[in-house]
């Protein structure tokens, strides 16, 4: 690269900005029962809750992905942090379920504008070679939903559930004032130029060379929704593990994705993110068919969670160097990009509960085979992609 690498403690910032919403949505998981009979309501409605928060950070993104490119990143980070803080003391003091809902949806929109600006600044600061920023900022950021849950059982066992919120509030209000002091600031040069709030998404969706890479990015997290869904069903309610065992085969997971944004981090510079990418591909391909084969079969509890991890790393590397090449398409709307991108990927993750739900058989054989859609679904993608690339090269040559 032509200038030096961030240090790690910007990395870590970013990461810690970015952390923001897993934390958000598993460390107050373990407190659904308790807020369900204090707040005088069903567990349906507090699980809706989650439903809410996706919603509302997926809407956030679509309105400050635009704004982070004609605003700048660090005063909507700012901005957004400090809505974070607020909504995050405001639900710990809630007494009804209304209430907290709408708090919910009030914090879920500030995180979106404080995160969907930190894509953007890995861009400027790593140029050519944003996969690899991407990498070590996805890698620090996985340590939010690897001990977030046992996080909540801990302030709960300590406190009660409000002083779950109470502590996003103070996290907030740290990573609030290192980001206005650390935070670089990334303006277009050609920000005034912008005439319109639309005009970023106008430019995104008319640039048909990002499209396979966005619903390559899309179907990734489409597959990575599938299990996060249906894991807790198939590791307890099929496989009968306890709770405890559940929470350990769940880090597994956390820990082999982590491991893939440090393999990519180490290789992506030298390979490229496209190769990264397709190497990811043929392994999802290969893990996701074994599973579907070893669920069909009804094999064993450890041929499932020996298959899952390494088909999960493949989905992080795949969805990380996708999105690395997205943004880097879009060096004045990356704020915009990062929006499109965030959108889909829970819009399609929604996608996947009311279909385990449609195809469910009681087994672990549906959720295989909407995860081996989901890959097969990336392949396509990239071979689209491919054929776009080479009709651009024999125009071009002509």
């Amino acid at each position: 690269m032509s200038r030096s690498e961030p240090s790690i403690w910007l990395l870590m910032l970013l990461a810690a900005v970015v952390a923001t919403t897993p934390l958000a949505i598993d460390m107050y998981l373990p407190a659904m029962p308790m807020m369900a009979v204090q707040l005088d309501t069903n567990i349906g409605l507090v699980q809706q809750s989650l439903s809410i928060f996706l919603a509302a950070y997926g809407t956030g993104m679509l309105v400050f992905g635009p704004l982070a490119d004609m605003l700048g990143r660090r005063p909507l980070a700012v901005l957004g942090l400090t809505g974070f803080i607020l909504a995050s003391v405001a639900l710990s003091q809630v007494e009804s379920i209304e209430w907290f809902l709408g708090w919910r949806a009030v914090q879920a929109l500030a995180g979106a504008a404080a995160s969907v600006v930190v894509p953007g600044i890995i861009r400027h600061l790593y140029q050519q070679h944003t996969a690899k920023g991407m990498s070590y900022v996805s890698m620090i950021m996985m340590l939010a939903p690897l001990v977030a849950p046992a996080m909540g059982s801990g302030v709960i066992w300590l406190a009660s559930w409000q002083a779950i919120f109470l502590f996003l509030a103070l996290y907030g209000l740290v990573v609030v004032f290192f980001s206005w002091r650390f935070l670089p600031e990334i303006t277009s040069p050609h920000v005034q130029q912008r005439p319109a709030f639309f005009s970023g998404y106008r430019k995104v969706f008319r640039h048909k060379a990002a499209w396979p890479d966005i619903a390559s990015s899309m179907f990734a997290s489409f597959a990575f929704f599938c299990f996060l869904t249906a894991v807790s069903f198939v590791y307890i309610g099929y496989f009968g593990v306890s709770e405890q065992m559940f929470g350990l085969l769940f880090a597994f997971n956390v820990l082999a994705l982590m491991s893939a944004n440090l393999l990519n981090s180490r290789l992506v510079v030298r390979f490229g993110p496209q190769r990264m990418l397709r190497f990811g591909l043929i392994v999802a391909i290969v893990c996701a068919t074994l599973l579907c084969v070893f669920n069909y079969s009804e094999m064993g509890l450890w041929y499932t969670v020996f298959t899952i991890a390494p088909l999960m790393a493949s989905l992080g590397l795949m969805a990380t160097n996708a999105d690395a090449m997205i943004i880097m398409q879009f060096p004045d709307n990356s704020g915009t990009a990062t929006a499109v991108i965030g959108t889909l990927r829970f819009g399609s993750g929604a996608l996947a509960g009311p279909l385990l739900a449609w195809f469910y058989t009681g087994d672990a054989l549906p959720f295989s085979m909407l995860m081996l859609a989901g890959v097969l679904a990336i392949g396509l993608s990239q071979l689209w992609r491919q054929v776009l690339h080479s009709g651009a090269a024999a125009t071009a040559a002509e």
